[in-house]
């Protein structure tokens, strides 16, 4: 049986490139987008396969009509990706509590509010896949990316526990983690905190956004095609870090963290009572 995708941020990227695999496959989807008519040329190119859904993820009302009205017309919802959202950059010092508030209303709440809308029909189901885009910043993190990776670390963590809870329904969670792809993610689609001028690793960062943008080193349509075999796997990961720049990154943050574990585990041990 074909599968019903769920896509958000569907406009552009990834969500876009994920949507034209899904099509490739057999499969409908309904792309979720701010702005819809993005999609037109898909919509008019598969007529039978994709759906235009405006949808503003930070809005739980709108979620909620949303999936009702996506499951009373298909039926099902087999898959949901929660791809909306886009880069933030500024030292911790320079973000603001609104502009942390508001990439966590984009990257946390409204991911949660999908899943809690779309998750009981899966449950029922027992069958179902949920995609979380995160980035390599959901595994660490660097000068100038703090609040654009607090969100991600913020839906990892919550994503792995969701795995864990979902698996016993026949539900499979798979966390994407992106290095640099070419994606709006950079240029018109990054925000930025107001520049103090204290933090030259924050400048170099800026720079590194400001003037990426059509040169990152990633190609979106093979991450669509890696993340939908991921899905199909009969060990779906846990994590899937794509681009080598993504892969060499998490390896060696892993090896770091394992170094400090290792070179103060005596001490760490030893903090229990005595008795």
């Amino acid at each position: 049986m074909n599968k019903v995708w769920l896509v958000t941020g569907a406009s552009s990227g990834f969500g876009r490139e994920i949507t034209r695999a899904a099509v490739a496959a057999g499969d409908v989807v309904v792309g979720a987008a701010r702005r819809p008519e993005a999609l037109d040329d898909l919509v008019a190119a598969h007529p039978d396969q994709v759906e235009a859904l405006r949808l503003d993820v930070t809005g739980t009302a709108a979620v909620e009509e949303a999936v009702r009205d996506v499951v009373a017309r298909h039926g099902r919802i087999d898959v949901l990706v929660n791809n909306a959202g886009r880069t933030h950059v500024g030292a911790v010092e320079e973000t603001t509590d609104q502009e942390l508030r508001d990439l966590f209303d984009l990257h946390v709440f409204g991911p949660a509010a999908l899943v809690r809308a779309v998750l009981p029909h899966m449950r029922e189901r027992r069958s179902g896949a949920i995609v979380q885009m995160s980035s390599v910043g959901g595994q660490m993190s660097f000068a100038g990316f703090g609040a654009y990776s607090a969100t991600k670390f913020a839906l990892e963590g919550m994503s792995e526990a969701l795995a864990d809870e979902a698996r016993e329904f026949g539900v499979k969670v798979l966390i994407v983690e992106p290095g640099a792809f070419r994606t709006s993610l950079f240029g018109g689609g990054a925000g930025f905190s107001a520049d103090s001028g204290v933090y030259a690793g924050v400048s170099g960062t800026r720079g590194f956004v400001e003037g990426g943008d059509g040169t990152q080193p990633g190609d979106p349509a093979r991450a669509a095609a890696v993340i939908l075999a991921a899905l199909e796997a009969e060990r779906t990961p846990l994590r899937l870090p794509l681009g080598d720049d993504a892969v060499n990154a998490v390896l060696t943050h892993l090896d770091q963290v394992r170094e400090d574990v290792t070179a103060w585990e005596k001490p760490a041990r030893a903090t229990g009572f005595a008795d």
